[in-house]
């Protein structure tokens, strides 16, 4: 071997020695999340919301808000196989397989209709009143409710099975936004993002307490809970922001930047991870290290307007929902959770 291959040989062995573990992490290193699919959505036009999953069929099921319909996707053709149409501004959605029914809250009309699970008929409807604006809809299902939030302050009942209002309602100061039942607790947690506060309601003796935001805090929307680790996570607009709350005390944890223009965000419970979907185009990924601390693990592209989705756990897939922009049509962005 002649010299000049020697000494070669010997310094790449020795930087691949001192390099090697450095090249071998990123190697390693991966993105949180990465886009598998894209569904389309054609002729769905405007502004699109809340989610719901029919986990027996593999479908996803959302409002489109601005095109008064809902959508009915096959996660596992994907494709829009249905869309329900005549709403009225359609926001919140529920799919109860129990009575395989889906709820529709319109905001527009002040409706709450109910179909069937199967063939999309309308079976029913209940009236809360125009301009009641009804919103999200919840499901206890140790108890057989759902609830709804709606009006300038106000969470009432649904009895699934008669598809009838029942008397149970809680009163408060704000239009309720995202909001969500302790399943091992009697408490609901709400977003009031008019009066910049979490309220906090036991639904076994109907008594009420407000949490405040952060200081300098404000329009709190989505909300998810993490109920072995006893956090509340939401997520504020103004600034943008993830704030972690001691679901006993209120008590605030930890606060991380994220995505703009938040409507919704999801737990990945076996990954430990937060999912924020802003509107601004970007989707935030946020890595519980324990209960107390908190990483930012970056944010990564979907479109202008996509805050809402869903977060699919059996496909271990974040379905989000991505308007009509310039000559883009409206879609589904698929993204696939990723593990080191």
């Amino acid at each position: 071997m002649h010299l000049r291959h020697i000494l070669l040989h010997v310094f790449c062995t020795g930087a691949a020695a001192v390099l090697g573990p450095i090249a071998h992490a990123q190697e390693r290193e991966a993105p949180p999340v990465r886009e598998v699919q894209e569904i389309p959505l054609p002729g769905v036009q405007g502004r699109l919301d809340h989610f719901t999953i029919d986990a027996k069929r593999k479908r996803v099921i959302f409002s489109g808000l601005g095109n008064n319909s809902v959508q009915v996707v096959d996660v596992f053709a994907g494709r829009m196989i249905h869309q329900i149409d005549g709403l009225a501004e359609p926001q919140g959605t529920l799919y109860l397989a129990e009575w395989d029914k889906l709820f529709v809250a319109n905001s527009a009309n002040g409706h709450v209709d109910v179909y069937d699970g199967a063939k999309y008929t309308l079976l029913d409807h209940i009236d809360f009143g125009e301009g009641s604006d009804p919103d999200n809809l919840r499901y206890d299902a140790s108890a057989k409710k759902i609830y709804l939030g709606y009006g300038d302050g106000a969470i009432a009942a649904i009895d699934p099975v008669t598809s009838k209002r029942l008397p149970t309602e809680y009163k408060f100061e704000g239009h309720p936004e995202g909001f969500q039942l302790e399943t091992k607790g009697p408490r609901i947690f709400v977003n009031v993002a008019d009066a910049n506060n979490i309220q906090v309601i036991n639904r076994s003796n109907g008594k009420m307490v407000a949490w405040p935001l952060p200081n300098g805090h404000s329009a709190n929307f989505p909300m998810v809970l993490d109920e072995p680790n006893r956090r509340v996570f939401i997520g504020t607009r103004k600034p943008s922001r993830l704030t972690v709350l001691d679901m006993d005390s209120g008590k605030i944890v930890a606060t991380l930047p994220t995505a703009g223009d938040t409507d919704d965000m999801f737990f990945d419970a076996d990954r430990k991870r937060i999912y924020v979907a802003g509107g601004e185009g970007y989707l935030s990924v946020v890595q519980q290290v324990d209960a107390d601390h908190y990483t930012d693990m970056g944010k990564f592209p979907t479109a202008l307007g996509t805050r809402t989705g869903a977060w699919y756990v059996k496909r271990d897939r974040l379905y989000l929902a991505a308007p009509p922009s310039g000559i883009l049509g409206a879609r589904l962005l698929v993204f696939e959770a990723q593990t080191e």
